[in-house]
């Protein structure tokens, strides 16, 4: 039997008052152990503890790495777990109120989060050096001795050759990369090798164009253009102004750190069958291609319409972490691992819940990054007052990779304002994150919620940590008019998604809203003019979602709203143009229930009544025939073999002799010797 957890609260010196009581709703085990100096003169009892063989929390990660080490001395099996309470709660100007705060970072903390999995990289230092003047070569002696270098000057200025050629130096401009750190390809043109015989400076051979060079990494100090998006995350290529001796230094630093193996982060999990791109090589949809800012994301129909696969592609290598892509997905297809969804909201449900259960009210979500969130955090609670004491923290790797189930679920379970904490300049990839801030915003308003002054979702930008602070207290406190709800976050986001719109919708007590929403937006309708549609069931075969479908027992067209993510497939393909798409949040019972779009009789085989097809088309083509005296089915027998079914058609052919392939008796052809025979009879004046 495992012994209960144990978990350890300081007051860091009384610096901060401690509530014990209202701290214990958030420990698993109970009452918290408090202390005042558990990491000096205390710091026997976390010994003790360990002895217990239980696992062990210490609300306090300024003294964990001594935690970490007593626990190895200790020869302690279980991983130990930490929280920060003191920079956002106890060091606050209302820190006698946190006391709910502080088990409600307790109780997220304790949420188990899985290992990410890792893409493993590997360089063996083949590096090529751009340069337009000198500051190239220098940097290549700098680094031979560590990596294997090779120099491209660009041939705008002339350079001084090298005295001894101890790494190839060669002519060209890079017009075009791909790749990542340990597999790059550079295409060079006007690529040249210098002359032997160079003497003030490089003159160079003769030049080609296209050639392709390969390489763990780039150094660009060409001064030029980059030569990829967002140039900055792409492990392996680093680039500084030759002009600036500062920044070539770190450069030339940053790319001795860069030999040998590595593990980076596989921060997308992507689920091929669920993409919504492309089918029968149509595009339908592009969410994610159209914000990734590294270029990771590739299409799978080429421009000239080849098709790769239905699904894009993500290069995990390429891939730096911003989450756009999972932001906007809207199947789920691509979704974030660090953490899952599906884990950062449990987290988000235990903060919440556990607030409201330790008394706390009217409760602010701030969601944050480690690198600027935690600084500014850190910087107000030591040089200010503070996070105020309704504020919950809440650290994400990006906070461009929130979708819309977090914002939705967030205020479901209990948040009166969800405020996202951004850079002032502003980074890569958020496009997709303040989408959703819209969304949710129209959601909020058609359900009625009041905003009181405010927006109940918005975000924060700014490096400076005051704005932060003045921006948090200037917060009105009006929460939600309902009370939170309690569901369990199971499932794909697009299901929490559901569930926490019909929670709210319950709340508003609007069960049967139908909210009109902006374009892109990830569910709605597809309206069929009926009137139109000839059943030929092709959005069926496209749709990736099932949202249509067809009756296999009958001609019928159906239709589940709850499925639809409007990617437009079923637009683009349908050959007779009658459906368009309608965005909507549909949180109606019906949404949920497949409903019929149009149905017909459907045909019986003549010979065996067996069902096949729909009656108006097989009398409507027949029709036609008849009408039009195809060749083809002048032989009333042909014409009748319409309206057998596939089983019958080729039976009955054999039986009446048909040949389906016979055709109208050809011309006599006529020689050389009829036509002179014609003539010569027309000018006697024979007929």
């Amino acid at each position: 039997m495992t012994p209960s957890p144990i978990t350890f609260v300081c007051s860091c010196e009384e610096t901060m008052p401690l509530d014990g009581r209202a701290i214990a709703r958030g420990c698993a085990g109970g009452a918290p152990r408090l202390a005042d100096q558990l990491c000096i003169a205390q710091l026997d009892r976390f010994r003790e503890a360990l002895a217990e063989e239980a696992p062990v929390t210490v609300a306090c990660t300024a003294q964990a790495p001594l935690f970490l080490e007593v626990a190895e001395d200790a020869g302690f099996a279980r991983p130990l777990d930490f929280v920060n309470i003191r920079e956002t709660a106890g060091w606050s100007a209302e820190a006698r109120g946190a006391g709910p705060k502080m088990a409600a970072l307790i109780a997220a903390a304790a949420v188990p989060m899985p290992a990410t999995p890792l893409v493993p990289l590997k360089s063996e230092g083949v590096t090529l050096i751009l340069g337009r003047d000198a500051t190239a070569l220098r940097a290549a002696e700098r680094l031979a001795g560590t990596l294997d270098v090779t120099v491209l000057l660009d041939g705008s200025a002339p350079v001084a050759p090298l005295r001894a050629a101890e790494f190839p130096v060669a002519r060209g401009r890079a017009r075009a990369a791909t790749g990542w750190l340990g597999a790059f390809e550079v295409v060079v043109d006007g690529h040249a090798m210098p002359r032997p015989s160079s003497r003030a400076a490089y003159d160079w051979g003769p030049r080609r164009d296209g050639a392709v060079s390969r390489c763990d990494l780039v150094l660009d100090l060409s001064g030029g253009a980059a030569l990829f998006p967002s140039h900055e995350v792409r492990q392996g290529y680093l680039r500084a102004d030759p002009g600036d001796a500062a920044a070539v230094e770190r450069a030339i630093g940053a790319a001795k750190e860069l030999l040998g193996e590595f593990d980076k982060p596989r921060f997308i999990a992507f689920e091929a069958g669920l993409c919504a791109h492309s089918r029968n090589k149509r595009v339908a949809c592009t969410r994610c291609l159209d914000l990734c800012p590294t270029g990771a994301i590739s299409p799978g129909v080429t421009p000239d319409g080849v098709r790769i696969s239905d699904s894009v592609r993500i290069s995990a290598e390429i891939c730096a972490g911003c989450g756009a892509c999972a932001a906007v997905c809207p199947t789920g297809a691509a979704s974030y691992a660090l953490p899952s969804s599906e884990n950062l909201l449990r987290r988000l449900r235990a903060l919440l819940l556990t607030y409201r259960e330790a008394g706390g009210e009217i409760p602010v979500l701030l969601v944050h990054d480690g690198a600027q969130g935690e600084a500014l955090i850190d910087a107000l609670a030591r040089e200010g007052e503070g996070l105020p004491a309704r504020v919950l923290p809440i650290r994400v790797n990006e906070v461009s990779q929130l979708d819309l189930a977090f914002f939705l679920a967030g205020f479901a379970w209990g948040a009166a304002q969800i405020r996202l904490l951004l850079r002032g300049r502003r980074a890569h990839g958020v496009e997709g994150v303040l989408r959703n801030i819209d969304f949710v915003q129209e959601i909020l308003a058609g359900l009625g919620v009041p905003e009181h002054g405010a927006p109940r979702a918005a975000a924060i930008e700014t490096d400076d940590p005051f704005t932060l602070g003045e921006a948090l207290a200037a917060l009105p406190r009006r929460g939600l008019p309902f009370p939170p709800a309690t569901f369990f976050a199971m499932g794909q986001p697009r299901e929490v998604l559901r569930q926490a719109g019909r929670a709210l919708a319950e709340g508003a007590q609007k069960r049967d809203a139908v909210l009109p929403m902006p374009a892109l937006a990830p569910f709605g309708q597809a309206k069929v003019d009926t009137a139109g549609c000839t059943l030929c069931l092709a959005c069926t075969m496209v749709c990736p979602t099932a949202a249509f479908t067809a009756n296999p027992d009958r001609p019928q067209l159906r239709f589940l709203e709850e499925a639809c993510v409007q990617c437009g497939l079923c637009a683009t393909t349908c050959p007779e143009k009658v459906i368009s798409l309608e965005p909507r949040l549909n949180l109606a019972p019906a949404a949920a229930q497949m409903q019929v779009v149009k149905e017909e009789e459907p045909f019986c085989c003549e010979r065996c009544a067996k069902p096949f097809g729909v009656k108006s088309q097989i009398d409507r083509v027949t029709a036609k025939l008849t009408q039009g005296g195809h060749w083809m089915f002048r032989d009333p027998q042909q014409l009748a073999l319409l309206r057998l079914c596939e089983d019958c058609r080729p039976f009955a052919a054999t039986d009446s002799g048909v040949d389906p392939y016979a055709g109208p008796d050809r011309p006599v052809a006529k020689t050389t010797e009829d036509w002179l025979r014609e003539a010569e009879r027309a000018k006697r004046g024979l007929s």
